[in-house]
């Protein structure tokens, strides 16, 4: 029997060449654009309001995406390990007295107990009461916490809710100075709140350690200060906004503080 030859596949149809040319351009594209994205800027600002200049906001602290989940799991996490324990209550066996039966078993009429001191008796102990030797203490990973915080950062930023300022220091305490400090910033930034919101108004961030800074602000209760090594993001998701003193300086150190922990 006779076999029929084997017909030829039909040839791959050709690109045509204005998008074989139009291929070759995005590859072209791609493979010349930069993989790092460039660092954007901020102003800063001086006490009495004027423009300072501006700094560049490094992209691992304020171009991280924002995680919800992960926040959320940090922040209740190092607001369980700050929780302090104090109720607590004391077993039947753990309260002073109770140690004589209140009468005999029988004869008297009356239910039996074999002490003054059991959870049905007032002034004895607490059933299923609370403890302070209950743990809520939670485990957080470096990494966790510094994703966290430069997710918080970037949506802060996002939302203008991040002021820069040259410098926060006062020559000697003085809350009157610090509130006009606040509204000449609040004016010129265009955060108005951070001058007229009465609670969670803002954290104060202090590139080192300065005690007329801390008194000066320590009276207007809407704010707190806090040292730009020790921020935090329950501190930052509990007030609106961040105002960070001596921006080079202090992002230099949260820079380094979350690039370790990557």
């Amino acid at each position: 029997m006779a076999t029929e030859p084997k017909k030829k596949a039909p040839a791959a149809k050709k690109p045509p060449a204005k998008k074989a040319a139009a291929k070759a351009v995005l590859e072209e594209a791609v493979a010349a654009k930069p993989t790092a994205v460039s660092s954007t800027e901020a102003t800063i600002f001086t006490l009495a309001g004027d423009k300072a200049g501006t700094v560049s906001l490094p992209q691992e602290l304020f171009g991280a995406p924002w995680n919800a989940d992960l926040v959320h799991q940090v922040v209740v996490g190092m607001q369980a390990n700050a929780r302090i324990v104090t109720a607590h209550t004391k077993f039947r066996g753990e309260v002073a007295g109770g140690g004589k039966k209140p009468w005999k078993q029988k004869g008297t009429g009356r239910a039996r107990h074999g002490s003054n001191r059991s959870p049905i008796w007032v002034g004895g102990g607490t059933t299923h009461g609370p403890r302070a030797e209950k743990i809520y203490a939670v485990k957080i990973n470096r990494k966790m916490r510094s994703a966290a915080l430069a997710s918080v950062l970037s949506k802060k930023l996002k939302d203008g809710e991040v002021i820069f300022v040259d410098s926060l220091a006062f020559a000697k305490p003085t809350t009157k100075d610090a509130v006009a400090a606040l509204a000449a910033i609040a004016k010129a930034s265009g955060a108005d709140m951070l001058a007229t919101k009465r609670k969670n108004a803002a954290v104060i961030a202090l590139a080192s350690k300065d005690v007329n800074t801390e008194k000066s602000f320590r009276n207007i209760g809407s704010l707190i200060t806090e040292e730009v090594r020790n921020l935090n993001p329950v501190d930052l998701v509990t007030k609106k906004y961040l105002v960070i003193e001596k921006p080079n300086e202090s992002l230099a150190l949260l820079s380094a503080r979350v690039s370790t922990h990557k």
